[in-house]
């Protein structure tokens, strides 16, 4: 199942690819970090790298690395408002575990 995409996440992504003309598109991806174990990144593609899985959604182009896609494959991505903070929301269907402050996840690396 790819990665997916509301209407929000691609109104944003639409956003910080006007602002950017030779990006190509998103790359969404995971750091090991935080107190669960894993983080998501989200930052501008400049090239599609040859282990890069694309994903394409209403003109964004969404690429996920060969190494990060069993982390994240099925993944719905949301951009959410909730007073002065704006930020991209992950749902996940990999995801065991959560911090209790949202930054990390765990997943079950022996499925």
């Amino acid at each position: 199942m790819p990665i997916q995409l509301t209407p929000a996440a691609l109104e944003r992504m639409h956003r910080f690819l006007a602002k950017d003309p030779a990006a190509i598109g998103v790359r969404f991806g995971i750091k090991r970090t935080g107190c669960s174990g894993y983080a998501y990144t989200v930052d501008l593609a400049q090239a599609v790298a040859e282990n890069d899985s694309v994903f394409d959604h209403d003109g964004i182009r969404v690429l996920v690395d060969a190494k990060a896609l069993p982390f994240v494959e099925g993944t719905e991505i949301d951009f959410q408002r909730q007073g002065l903070n704006a930020a991209f929301v992950f749902r996940n269907p990999n995801a065991t575990g959560e911090c209790g402050c949202g930054e990390s996840f765990t997943v079950d690396t022996k499925a």
